[in-house]
């Protein structure tokens, strides 16, 4: 398993029931609260609904630490 790209942020995706504007609103706001950058997650948010639900989790499992 690789390293996320901000693995000092951890999300709790368990109760999410495969809602993928739910997951995507939990990271963006764990990434806010760790103040990572509006172009960053920007970036992160383009990036992960570019593409189907499971190129979405993937997107963040390579951005955050997810429990």
């Amino acid at each position: 398993m690789t390293t996320p790209k901000y693995p000092d942020i951890s999300v709790e995706l368990t109760g999410q029931d495969g809602n993928a504007f739910a997951v995507l609103g939990a990271v963006k706001k764990a990434m806010r609260r760790a103040d990572v950058p509006h172009d960053e997650i920007q970036e992160f948010l383009d990036e992960a609904v570019s593409g189907d639900y499971d190129h979405l989790l993937q997107t963040v499992m390579a951005t955050v630490e997810v429990n």
